[in-house]
């Protein structure tokens, strides 16, 4: 619980420092002013990260259940940092036809959260079918899809960021901040991805002299990964 503290702590500290620099830029419109404090959002967006949310779970049980490499685990963790940040910047700009439908309190997203977990259940499902069959190769294209799945569910400090700077009149201010953080949330769901890879790549290197524990290794990893997604999906729907 501490540390959770000094990570809100820190993500207050920032933010309140840049809707200063926000007020400030509204006032003067002096880019320079803000572009000083705009690295600050790359912290802001990496401490965001590391507190309980992000669907950092959900990336790594993909990835251990997947033969995703390296490479695409790097894609899939950008994909979804991607999509989480952006779909808090479209919602903010396009708020009046998008909050009443969207959005049922402060900072959530219950349409697009039941959305986003019944996506990722239906990966569960495909995972499921795969271990089965015997499947077990991972398409780029599917990683990519459990990214942008996964990141549907918008982020609420960058929601904040951006309905305040849209309240100064400075929506370019909060787009800039939303760029800058979501390089941070980047690096930290890079790592996580990059870990989990190298767990299951540990694990099976261990095993490699049996070929045949290998194989069912890889399924059992794979049913238990689909088999958490699906039922990720079915209590955020039902629950």
């Amino acid at each position: 619980m501490g540390l959770l503290q000094e990570l809100v702590a820190i993500q207050r500290e920032i933010y309140l420092a840049f809707a200063d620099r926000i007020g400030n830029f509204a006032e003067t419109g002096d880019w320079q002013l803000l572009a000083a404090y705009l690295p600050m959002g790359i912290v802001f967006g990496a401490v965001h990260a590391l507190t309980p949310g992000h669907s950092k779970a959900v990336l790594a049980i993909y990835l251990t259940g997947s033969t995703a490499t390296l490479a695409r685990a790097l894609v899939v963790s950008l994909a979804l940092s991607f999509t989480h940040v952006t779909m808090s910047v479209l919602i903010a700009l396009f708020s009046l036809p998008l909050v009443s439908v969207a959005l049922g309190s402060v900072g959530r997203a219950p349409l697009l959260e039941d959305l986003s977990r019944g996506l990722l259940g239906l990966i569960g499902l495909w995972m499921l079918w795969q271990a089965f069959r015997g499947t077990g190769h991972s398409h780029g294209r599917e990683g990519s899809l459990v990214g942008f799945m996964a990141g549907l569910i918008p982020c609420p400090l960058t929601l904040f960021v951006m309905t305040f700077a849209i309240s100064r009149g400075v929506p370019q201010a909060g787009v800039a901040f939303a760029a800058v953080m979501m390089i941070g949330v980047v690096l930290v769901l890079a790592a996580v991805a990059l870990a989990a890879v190298l767990f299951r790549q540990q694990l099976l290197r261990l095993l490699a002299a049996r070929p045949r524990v290998v194989d069912a290794v890889t399924r059992t990893i794979q049913v238990t990964a689909g088999l958490i997604l699906v039922a990720v999906a079915w209590n955020a729907i039902v629950g």
